[in-house]
């Protein structure tokens, strides 16, 4: 089955160009905001939009969507209010492919049958699942592929030739490549090791590779999109909401603008990407 994933990345691959892959976290700084930036997305250059689903230990997470999830648990998120804000960005645009990503303790307290279920009517297309590892693939990887969803894993400069194949076994949609050791938005990726690491695993997968953590700014994005099929950005954004906020932590009118804005000078940098590679 084609998912909206697959059509994004052929139309991609068409176009000859890497995906610009934004993340947010759901409900941050308040449930409308975050659905408005959500809807604002994809006209400021996003492919592909990630959406964190708030978690109160998110041991993968730098300090920057650590604060994000607190303020979105803190305003009331929940994962059925943010799989009603997929539903609602879904009755304005059917194409954008929309992933969840964070950590199964919310799924399991959900019900995995009922949430796979549910993500599906929502209009969901992916799950990344960061503390789920293929050993326990029957848990919830396999019934997300029944129900049609696609299962992103994560690669990391740490998984090798012996590694990858049980990574690579039940993913599709693309492979998520985390380009540096550690958490999320506390370091530079090394674009020649990305490099490196892309062709390799190249050698044992036709999917597509997106490649995030670290990544903030246009020229970084380019970088990273002349070696990659897509860039995920995601500490760089979620920065850009905490700093539009007042005093008091709440959206202010500049909360959207700011996101759209960084959206669209990193757009600018992934698509000159190609560009600056053939010249």
């Amino acid at each position: 089955m084609t998912t909206r994933i697959d059509r994004r990345f052929a139309a991609l691959t068409k176009a000859a160009r890497p995906a610009l892959v934004t993340f947010v976290t759901a409900g941050d700084p308040d449930h409308e905001t975050s659905l408005s930036i959500l809807r604002a997305l994809p006209a400021a250059g996003a492919d592909l939009i990630e959406i964190g689903m708030p978690f109160s230990d998110p041991m993968a997470d730098g300090p920057a969507i650590q604060a994000a999830g607190l303020r979105a648990l803190k305003s009331g998120q929940t994962l059925k209010r943010t799989l009603a804000m997929v539903r609602a960005f879904r009755a304005g645009d059917d194409e954008t492919p929309i992933v969840l990503m964070g950590y199964y303790n919310p799924i399991y307290s959900y019900g995995n049958a009922r949430f796979l279920a549910d993500a599906k009517e929502a209009g969901v297309d992916g799950l990344i699942v960061v503390d789920l590892p293929p050993e326990e693939d029957e848990e919830l990887c396999l019934p997300a592929i029944r129900a049609g969803l696609n299962f992103i894993r994560l690669a990391t400069p740490t998984t090798d030739d012996r590694r990858l194949p049980a990574v690579l076994a039940n993913t599709s949609g693309f492979l998520y490549y985390v380009s540096i050791a550690g958490i999320t938005g506390t370091a530079a990726p090394d674009t020649t090791a990305v490099a490196d690491a892309v062709t390799r695993i190249k050698d044992h997968t036709g999917l597509p590779i997106c490649v995030g953590f670290g990544v903030k700014t246009p020229n970084q994005a380019a970088a990273i999109g002349r070696v990659a099929d897509g860039v995920v950005i995601g500490s760089a954004l979620v920065e850009a909401i905490r700093t539009s906020l007042d005093e008091a932590g709440r959206a202010t009118e500049g909360t959207v603008p700011a996101v759209t804005g960084l959206v669209r000078s990193l757009a600018e940098g992934v698509r000159a990407a190609r560009q600056i590679a053939a010249e």
